[in-house]
């Protein structure tokens, strides 16, 4: 990577004068940094109060629609529903923390700590084809001002968490356009893991080297300047958030250790660097890419859809990619800070048709989906299901009091409510003026 290439991306992580990785090294907000005799008590105060209350987010978002909705908890109640042959479609008790319902057995693989988190939301999107996909992101037009879901729950994230930037970052398109992540309507550049690997260990004047350095003498200057001009407030804030010489070296240690494992741009390279983003506090949103299938109209035998959902190419793909994403953040203990979601474009039809009935293959369907959501404030369960809608074919069932159109509206804000948003500012994103809610996950 040249020069110019490097500070151009550092400078987009870390902003202007790098001032990310003093707030990485000191564990004090970049907006704290930037001007911290600015900094008033009311900001002070409220950055202490969510302390541990807002969670980062990382998506797995795919325009290919891949069969994950078909063979998840909640889709095994009717023989009508068509899942793969073989021991890991077989209907099989999944314990989801203290619940316990019907799923693909190759759920039951993913660790139980995980297990006890995860929540697997049934919902609609109504998009039909993958060009909707940045349609789908905006829930077809049931958002304010059409922002993307990321971007919306990255807007209320970053005061909270402190982050560098408040956009949020994508680490899989690779090049898919389609997957890119807009923000206010500008679309936002991707970084690959293997960048974010180089940018950050690949040459000598390495940033985590010299975090304890900056640490001392960012301390030392913001010290000096509340002696002389700082308010209490502003000394008690730096006195509560500032990171001790051990933890600095605790991170950098384990970022170094993160980074050197990513060996390609992949699933699990994806894991890693989102991972890597999160413990930096460089955004509170990173978008990477699960397949669970890919766009599989015609697949005899359902083939691609089992190797993908259980991995067998050995590339992190489907049930192990998404424990891949929980391993990366367990690796440097944000396992309590960071949740994880799913978000495409559409589903694939469960039942109904010739194609899906022999096992040929599945299409675009609209009328069902599922949101996996994984995070400390998610309680481990079923959100919904499926009902039949047609004669012989099934789509996401209503929520409660929610109906089957407003159930991606339901999702979305659930999960926010899950990230640690406020119910009523989460409101204002959205066209219903509130009339939806977000369900109870419990």
């Amino acid at each position: 990577m040249d020069m110019k290439r490097r500070s151009f991306l550092m400078n987009g992580l870390f902003g202007a004068g790098h001032v990310g990785l003093r707030a990485l090294a000191t564990g004090l907000p970049a907006w704290f940094l930037a001007n911290p005799l600015a900094a008033r008590a009311q900001d002070l105060a409220c950055t202490l109060s969510n302390l541990g209350k807002a969670q980062f987010l990382i998506v797995s978002a795919s325009s290919a629609g891949c069969p994950l909705n078909c063979n998840v908890p909640g889709t095994y109640g009717d023989t009508a529903l068509i899942h793969p042959a073989g021991p890991d479609f077989a209907s099989t008790p999944i314990a989801l923390g203290s619940k316990t319902v019907a799923g693909a057995k190759i759920w039951s693989t993913l660790s139980a700590g995980v297990r006890a988190r995860t929540n697997f939301f049934h919902h609609i999107t109504s998009a039909t084809v993958h060009g909707d996909h940045p349609k789908a992101m905006k829930l077809l037009g049931a958002t304010a001002n059409n922002e993307m879901l990321p971007s919306i729950y990255a807007k209320h994230l970053a005061p909270c968490l402190g982050t560098v930037l408040t956009e949020p970052i994508a680490v899989g398109v690779q090049g898919n356009s389609l997957e890119q992540i807009s923000f206010s309507g500008r679309p936002l550049s991707a970084l690959s893991p293997l960048q974010l690997k180089e940018l950050l260990t690949g040459n000598k004047a390495n940033p985590l080297v010299q975090l304890r350095s900056v640490r001392d003498s960012t301390l030392n200057e913001l010290n000096a300047l509340f002696k002389q001009s700082g308010t209490k407030e502003q000394q008690a804030f730096l006195n509560a958030l500032a990171n001790s010489q051990a933890q600095v070296r605790k991170l950098a240690d384990g970022l170094a250790t993160t980074l050197a494992a990513i060996t390609d741009d992949g699933v699990e390279g994806q894991a890693l660097a989102a991972a890597a983003l999160v413990a930096a506090k460089v955004t509170p949103v990173v978008t990477l890419r699960i397949p669970f299938g890919l766009d599989n109209h015609d697949d005899a035998g359902l083939a691609d859809e089992v190797a993908q959902t259980t991995d067998q190419g050995g590339d992190k793909t489907g049930v192990p990619g998404i424990q891949a994403v929980m391993d990366a953040l367990a690796s440097l203990n944000l396992q309590d800070v960071a949740s994880f979601a799913t978000m495409n474009v559409f589903g694939r039809d469960l039942s109904g048709t010739s194609k899906v009935n022999a096992r040929n293959g599945r299409d675009h369907f609209g009328n069902h989906s599922v949101m996996v959501m994984i995070g400390k404030n998610v309680s481990g369960g079923v959100s919904g299901g499926v009902s039949l809608i047609a004669n012989g074919v099934f789509g996401a069932a209503p929520i409660g009091g929610v109906a089957r159109a407003d159930t991606h509206i339901a999702a979305a804000k659930t999960l926010g409510v899950a990230l640690g948003i406020d119910a009523a500012q989460l409101d204002r994103d959205f066209t219903d003026n509130g009339r939806v809610k977000a369900v109870p996950l419990g």
